[in-house]
């Protein structure tokens, strides 16, 4: 990606000459690896970006030397400064960056009454739809619970029922995970349909069941209850309503994660922040 930006570099040489230096340098915010040429794209987005705070109609270039209150400008400018650097075109990172810092892009998801772990007032809340006959789903799992590890004291992580129609044995295994809730165990279930993906036949729901030490009988009536019907009906009924048409999708405080970027960075700034 660097070459590729030195043979721009090499090409811009043969036209008109702009002006050779571009001053960009910001508080708290590292550019010393930016070319000329990047330094001079950088300098136009953070002309041409408003800030994320929603009080503060301003560019974000201008917020980060004003040193305003608000704590979201200097990690705005630091993702314009990476976009930059890793090449991608000026649309590209624009709508990059109205995806994760556009107050008006974050969606209202509401959480109550979905499995979740982690402080129940947590300023980050992760939610994730997902099938668990995904494989995209299954391969994204243990890096979904490795980055909430890493932030859990901050990150509440939230799970949205998602079975597509295309997965036979989505449903079922919505249902059997949702049982296993009813009795304390969801995370544990969670686990163990995404780690067997590939068997997730009733007998072998039953089979998880009782490798958790589910009281079976309950197990059974919750799986065909009304309730556990009314909860998947509910959470299909939002994914449609926030156009969710794929799993794994992924929002930080409401935005949707993009997956160019690190999960992390999106935890650790609480997604616009």
């Amino acid at each position: 990606m660097r070459v590729a930006w030195a043979v721009v570099a090499l090409v811009a040489a043969c036209q008109p000459a702009v002006s050779p230096s571009v001053d960009v340098d910001l508080p708290g915010v590292d550019t010393h690896m930016l070319v000329p040429s990047e330094k001079h794209t950088l300098s136009d987005l953070l002309k041409q970006e408003l800030a994320p705070c929603p009080e503060v109609a301003v560019p974000v270039g201008q917020c980060v030397r004003e040193k305003r209150a608000c704590g979201k400008c200097v990690p705005a400018a630091e993702f314009l400064v990476k976009a930059v650097l890793d090449g991608l075109t000026n649309q590209q990172i624009d709508q990059m960056y109205k995806l994760r810092f556009d107050p008006a892009a974050a969606k209202t998801i509401p959480v109550d009454g979905s499995p979740s772990k982690g402080p129940v007032d947590a300023p980050v809340v992760l939610v994730e739809f997902a099938d668990f006959e995904c494989p995209h789903c299954a391969a994204v799992a243990p890096v979904l619970d490795a980055s909430w590890g890493e932030h859990k004291d901050r990150v509440r992580f939230v799970y949205k029922f998602l079975p597509l129609p295309m997965h036979e044995h989505a449903t079922i295994a919505a249902r059997a995970a949702i049982a296993a809730g009813d009795q304390g165990k969801f995370w544990e279930m969670h686990d163990l349909l995404f780690s067997n993906a590939h068997a997730l036949e009733r007998q072998n729901l039953d089979e998880y069941a009782q490798q958790l030490g589910l009281d079976m009988k309950k197990f059974a009536v919750d799986f065909d209850s009304p309730e556990t019907s009314s909860r998947l009906a509910q959470d299909l009924a939002l994914a449609e309503a926030l156009d969710i048409h794929a799993t794994p999708t992924i929002y930080v405080n409401g935005r949707q994660f993009d997956g160019k970027t690190p999960l992390g960075d999106w935890l650790s700034n609480g997604g616009a922040k």
